[in-house]
């Protein structure tokens, strides 16, 4: 049996061996630091033998695939510690993975209900399971054997998910006396991992669906340290204040009504002024790299998503509706009307790469349990691009888009990362032409130097993908921006275009998409900045504050100057101590305050307040408005 380590070096075996007798060999310190292995791109217990040629790595926990064991474990010692308390037999157990950051678990409490009052005793029972130290132990079963096993347990949504698994083994792993089904991988023991925290109960339909019983999910945390746990708690505690679900509403941004429009933000004006400012910065990024801007219908005939392929792959998350027996879909997607602008004419290659956007509102179908603000919404607006080139164009033209992108997110203070997602299962098109659209991704991202991930198989159903995930001011990434090389959709559409032989040609496709969708980016803005935006897109950028009535009509001509520059102001004429005026303009994130009384009218000048409280006196409006107008231009954050 050969052994193949990262640096290229090889060892023979002449009988099964774990990952942990390996790194023992290497050295006492990796022993003691590993948590598992990479064996052969899997995920290996670091306690599981080896019986085949393979290349391993050692995973300790420094390394970023850690969190995927001692969380995962986590999961498990809370499971058990849940049927401790509530009994074995009242309870049914569901799944447990981890996600990012974390970890949870679905449980059916037969007699009784998990409350968040409940967690804390949970959590003294997972540090009692802890301190047992107890042995995780790998042990498999026949398909047939795991599903008489777990009937007699009771555990009929285990029994469900054994039953779909094709494999002839099944694998479960022991701790003391909890055994459950699992694909692992796990730490060798339970004491192994101690810095956790359960966060919080909620409602989950078994397998995502309404038509499935409720359980109840606990989430929880943990991290290999006890500084990184309190990092992260720290952090969480710091998003709760910027949630934008409480921000919005009290800054006077947007809302949203359940009763008649869940899932269906509404703005207000002050929010409609940032949408507008986001809406036009896009517009001139896009305008400048060569973009023509179009409009198409929110309301289409059915077929036209038949062609496409949304009827086949996308349809229970549409909307229908029916007028004269005609039934019509409410567009979920932007591309197929910029399809039918591109069959309008008769396109030759001296006219690609023809580039079309839109703010296309679309409409898509979500569960009213997964909604979320504005991070997950029904109606949402896409600064939605198509490029229709030809195949040797296809490296200049994703180039240009990752410009277009980085060019958007700089105002922002935004860094991001990469992602190339390849075929799903539920695919158009043949594998070949896949794997040529892939790699054609594949070689632009390399060329141009931008680091990336792969995710297997979480491509679009008509093509692969580069999503761009930003990462905000508390470190959270959020998938933004998309690329998508799409050589389906002209199949289908029989788009053409004529070469320089006269001949018909078949163009490729990009789809492109840079906030993605403008209301979600608007609810990450929200929380990134804490509502405290950058003055370019403050709905108020400057609130004049005179210290007694006396004073307004001195701070009406200085809102007059103001606005006539194109700033947006207020005047807070209110009959209130400037004291509360001040504390007002800060709660509602205003970047300044002008404040002017009787030495300001006397000397014509203002006195600023900026507000992270800095003050400025003495100052001229015009040098004032010459700093905002550069501050402005160059869109500080």
């Amino acid at each position: 049996m050969k052994v193949i380590f990262p640096d290229g070096s090889e060892k023979n075996y002449n009988e099964p061996i774990t990952p942990g007798q390996i790194a023992k060999e290497i050295s006492e310190g990796l022993y003691r630091n590993a948590v598992g292995a990479i064996v052969n791109d899997e995920l290996w217990d670091l306690e599981r033998p080896i019986d085949f040629d393979c290349r391993l790595k050692i995973i300790t926990k420094k390394d970023k695939e850690s969190p995927e064991f001692y969380r995962h474990t986590m999961a498990h010692i809370m499971a058990q510690a849940v049927m401790r308390i509530y009994g074995e037999d009242n309870v049914r157990l569901g799944i447990g993975p981890t996600i990012e950051n974390g970890f949870y678990y679905d449980f059916e409490i037969l007699n009784g209900t998990i409350n968040e009052s409940d967690l804390e005793n949970i959590e003294k029972e997972m540090k009692k399971i802890i301190k047992e130290n107890l042995q995780i132990e790998r042990f498999e079963l026949s398909k047939e054997e795991a599903i008489k096993f777990m009937k007699e347990k009771g555990q009929i949504y285990k029994v469900e998910l054994i039953e779909e698994i094709e494999d002839e083994k099944v694998s479960f792993y022991k701790q003391g006396e909890f055994i459950d089904l699992c694909r692992g991988p796990h730490l060798p023991r339970t004491g192994l991992i101690k810095h956790f925290k359960l966060l919080s109960v909620s409602g989950a339909y078994w397998r995502g669906s309404e038509k499935n019983p409720m359980l109840q999910r606990i989430y929880g945390t943990a991290f290999a340290t006890k500084d990184e746990l309190e990092e992260y708690l720290k952090m969480i505690e710091e998003a709760k204040k910027r949630d934008h679900r409480k921000l919005g509403p009290k800054l006077g941004l947007f809302f949203i009504n359940t009763d008649v429009a869940a899932g269906m933000p509404i703005f207000l004006p002050k929010g409609s002024i940032i949408l507008n400012e986001l809406m036009q910065f896009s517009r001139g990024l896009h305008k400048q790299y060569g973009y023509l801007e179009v409009m198409t219908p929110l309301v289409m005939n059915v077929k036209l998503w038949h062609q496409s392929g949304h009827w086949d792959h996308y349809k229970e998350n549409m909307y229908f509706t029916e007028k004269e027996n005609v039934e019509y879909a409410i567009k979920p997607m932007n591309c197929p009307g910029h399809i039918l602008i591109y069959k309008n004419s008769v396109v030759s290659y001296r006219d690609l790469p023809i580039r079309m956007f839109e703010f296309g509102k679309v409409h898509r179908y979500e569960r009213s349990g997964v909604l979320h603000g504005l991070l997950r919404v029904r109606a949402f607006t896409q600064d939605d691009a198509h490029i229709f080139c030809r195949q040797d164009q296809i490296e200049e033209e994703v180039t240009s888009v990752v410009r277009l992108i980085d060019e958007l997110y700089k105002p922002f203070g935004f860094t991001y990362r990469a992602t190339l997602s390849t075929m799903p299962e539920d695919h158009m098109g043949d594998e070949e032409t896949w794997d040529k659209a892939t790699e054609a991704l594949r070689k632009v991202l390399e060329d141009i130097g931008l680091d990336f991930d792969v995710a297997e198989g979480e491509g679009a159903f008509y093509g692969p993908k580069v999503d761009f995930h930003v990462r905000d001011s508390l470190g959270r990434e959020w998938q933004c921006a998309t690329i998508q090389l799409d050589f389906q959709m002209p199949e289908r559409f029989d788009l053409t275009y004529v070469d320089k032989n006269g001949k018909e040609v078949r163009p490729v496709m990009i789809h492109t998409a840079k906030y993605g969708s403008l209301e979600r980016f608007f609810g990450i803005l929200i929380e990134h900045f804490a509502g405290a935006f950058p003055l370019w897109i403050s709905p108020v950028q400057v609130i004049i504050l005179p210290v007694s009535d006396k004073y307004v009509e001195y701070a009406e001509k200085i809102f007059n100057t103001l606005t006539q520059n194109g700033l947006r102001v207020q005047v807070d004429k209110r009959n209130e101590t400037l004291g509360y005026k001040i504390r007002e303009a800060q709660i509602n994130k205003i970047p300044y305050m002008i404040i002017v009384g009787e030495k300001e009218e006397m000397e014509k000048t203002i006195s600023v307040r900026n507000r992270e409280g800095k003050e400025f006196k003495g100052i001229s409006i015009e040098n004032f408005i010459d700093e905002l107008k550069k501050e402005i231009k160059e869109r500080r954050y």
